[in-house]
């Protein structure tokens, strides 16, 4: 089915922009964007968005976990779905478009074909995720687990900074957190998952694209590494005889970095590192540091992580200190369907744009629903690459030209193969 011309002119790129602003003024704090999980801010956000799906022609209702859930029927009731949507949470001192603007182009495309009375060989949902950040309880992509029916309900008993557990928090919000395993999605529910998102990085504005392909959306460890040495006098031990576990912590951080600058679509980031005893007149006996890998598939992940810990190895026995690691953190690559690639690449190219693919270097709450259905995704640039950050931009015409393209990429959707 081509998209038609009066779906494209039915949208509002302004009311997109001022939607975001709207939901940005829902914030704990003056002065900035923080709202998080099953919060007074984020209760607010979701009755302007219900309030929105609503008059977009959705039924629309918030679920057992905290999500806004909107369907727009198909063609004939109780079809199975294109689900749209992203996440309404919010990092601390966040921007203004991470999550939301996925949502709010969701909703504007539905809109736009209810204008019209419009009905698809296929049901839409739009969900605005209530927790894809994992800000207050230290765990992500609670409500799209619950979706894909991976809610691991232990973590009901995970308290945030004031003590709160997740379960109180939950029966607060007027949740209960009995009715989770009802979230999930059936076999069958589901053709697909596709969201619009800020690229949260600058590769697309240094080529000076608006819009591009995510081809996965990356996977990642993170270690605690711990490098032990021996603690001396800063004044009487020669170089010769040191055994300096920060200077062999420094060697690592510098293999991390040439290590993954030689890989393609590797990244490798240590972001924290702490000396002990921490004195300036004695040599580090013990240094900690991070380390973050990420890469667009589990074998180039794994061939990267092999390729820094024999450095790593090679460093300590040089330098005579002993180095372990603490695993901290895994999550699988989640690749985006090659029918969905195309599918967005062909919407792309009908607006006249250049068509490139990318991995996602952050995650988003496909990684969850991929374990159910295929998943696609749309990246818009945004200035400078930054996110997580109240200088988050975005401009009205990349608005515009996102919102056309996902328009035209759900009007012609087309189911794809199921592995």
């Amino acid at each position: 089915m081509p998209s038609s011309t009066s779906t494209l002119t039915l949208l509002q790129p302004q009311r997109i922009w001022d939607r975001c602003e709207a939901l940005a003024r829902l914030s704990e704090l003056d002065g900035g964007l923080t709202r998080v999980f099953l919060s007074p801010e984020q209760k607010a956000a979701n009755e302007l968005v219900l309030g929105w799906m609503r008059e977009a022609g959705l039924v629309a209702h918030v679920d057992a976990i905290g999500n806004c859930v909107g369907r727009y029927e198909g063609e004939s009731a109780g079809l199975p779905c294109l689900m749209l949507g992203s996440h309404l949470d919010t990092v601390r001192d966040a921007g203004k478009y991470d999550g939301m603007l996925g949502v709010i182009v969701a909703i504007e495309v539905v809109a736009a074909l209810h204008a019209q009375k419009k009905r698809l060989p296929f049901a839409i949902e739009v969900v605005g995720f209530g927790d894809e950040e994992g800000v207050r309880f230290g765990a992500t992509l609670l409500g799209s687990r619950a979706v894909a029916g991976t809610f691991d309900l232990a973590l009901l008993d995970k308290v945030d900074a004031q003590g709160v557990s997740l379960r109180d928090a939950m029966r607060a919000f007027a949740l209960d957190p009995l009715q989770i395993a009802g979230v999930a999605r059936r076999p069958g529910d589901l053709l697909a998952y596709a969201e619009l998102h800020i690229e949260q990085g600058p590769v697309l504005e240094a080529d000076g694209l608006a819009l591009g392909v995510v081809t996965a959306i990356n996977g990642g460890n993170r270690f605690n590494v711990e490098v032990t040495g021996m603690a001396g006098h800063a004044g009487t031990v020669p170089m010769r005889l040191r055994r300096d576990a920060l200077a062999a912590a420094a060697e690592c951080v510098l293999a991390v970095e040439r290590i993954a600058g030689a890989l393609p679509n590797i990244v490798g980031t240590v972001g924290r590192i702490e000396a002990l005893p921490g004195a300036m007149n004695v040599i580090p006996g013990r240094a900690q540091f991070s380390l973050d890998v990420r890469a667009p598939t589990d074998e180039a992940r794994r061939s990267a992580l092999a390729a820094i810990r024999a450095q790593f190895d090679a460093i300590a026995a040089r330098r005579n200190v002993r180095l372990t690691f603490e695993p901290l953190w895994e999550a699988k690559t989640a690749p985006c369907a090659p029918a969905l690639q195309e599918q967005l690449a062909a919407a792309i190219a009908a607006e006249g744009l250049r068509v490139h693919h990318l991995p996602s270097g952050a995650g988003h709450d496909g990684m969850a629903i991929v374990e159910i259905a295929p998943i696609g995704m749309l990246f818009v640039r945004c200035k400078d690459g930054v996110s997580h950050n109240p200088a988050e931009a975005i401009t009205l015409d990349d608005v515009r030209v996102g919102a056309q393209a996902f328009a035209r990429f759900v009007e012609n959707f087309v189911p794809p193969p199921r592995s």
